[in-house]
């Protein structure tokens, strides 16, 4: 039987024209080298070169040279794409986070990181945190960063970061001139904007608010136009008004400090990540922790 390492020894003696360079090229003994083509000549039939002094290839030899050249240039192209997608430089990476983690932390991790997946194909997408777990159950993406409100199963979750809710209004708003954190009773009278993440907080007079609630909108930057147009406020974490310019829209913080958010890092529970997908979600903990020092 043909093997890969007979038409290597085989292609460095008819390049080099003789036992002794292509022995030293492969790193073995011209012995065994001359032994290894006496092997391959009998499998075949056929002899490979002229003369003992392997300095011309017979007609046969030069189609197997050919031959051999090709079969080991696939050979070696297979070879680093497979060690390319082990060690995370070939492959593919599909991603989907919350808006407000989108526009932050992650053009902080491809800043830091982008050149360690440099033939990697990276999707990025911005969803909310329910479409996030959905398209995680149907393996339509490898990572997510989303907000949990309970365990679900089949998920691997690690908790990311937390962060504070706070009022979000507009700049001329009287509750942006307020230099203390905004109490419940404070927005009794106010037009609240409820979303998909404060309607999750517990607190019993934040509940109330959002039953009372007019407005209600899913799209984040939907709702920031609509606060920005000064049609009413919301309930955000900070966060999400770190993709903003300075002034674009103010943050009052909550003078209720449990009435925060958890972002987690998720993955499927019984599949494994390609590396490609290891490396990014290592280097997503690298960026969030490095922020946070």
């Amino acid at each position: 039987m043909l093997k890969i390492e007979m038409l290597r020894g085989f292609v460095a003696v008819a390049r080099n024209g003789n036992l002794s360079d292509a022995a030293a090229e492969l790193g073995r003994t011209p012995s065994a080298v001359s032994m290894m083509l006496k092997q391959m000549e009998e499998h075949l039939g056929e002899p490979l070169f002229e003369t003992d002094r392997k300095n011309r290839l017979t007609p046969f030899g030069i189609f197997v040279l050919d031959q051999a050249e090709r079969e080991l240039q696939h050979f070696n192209t297979t070879v680093r794409a497979i060690e390319g997608y082990a060690n995370a430089v070939f492959g593919s990476v599909r991603i989907a986070t919350v808006p407000s983690v989108a526009g932050t932390i992650m053009p902080q991790v491809f800043s830091r990181y982008f050149n360690s997946f440099n033939q990697v194909d990276i999707e990025l997408r911005d969803i909310d945190s329910q479409s996030i777990v959905h398209e995680l159950s149907r393996n339509r993406i490898d990572l997510g960063i989303a907000t949990l409100t309970k365990h679900i199963s089949g998920l691997h979750s690690r908790v990311l970061m937390s962060d504070a809710f706070g009022v979000i209004c507009a700049p001329d708003h009287r509750l942006a001139r307020s230099a203390d954190p905004i109490e419940w009773e404070a927005l009794a009278e106010e037009r609240i904007i409820a979303n998909s993440l404060s309607e999750h907080i517990e607190a019993p007079a934040s509940r109330q608010l959002h039953t009372a609630a007019r407005l209600k909108a899913h799209n984040v930057v939907s709702i920031l136009g609509m606060v920005r147009a000064n049609i009413g406020v919301t309930l955000l974490p900070r966060m999400t008004l770190m993709a903003f310019r300075p002034g674009e829209l103010a943050f009052r913080p909550l003078a209720d400090e449990s009435a925060r958010r958890e972002l987690h890092l998720l993955r499927k529970a019984d599949a494994t990540l390609s590396p490609a997908a290891r490396l990014m979600e290592q280097q997503i903990l690298e960026t969030v922790a490095s922020l946070q020092a």
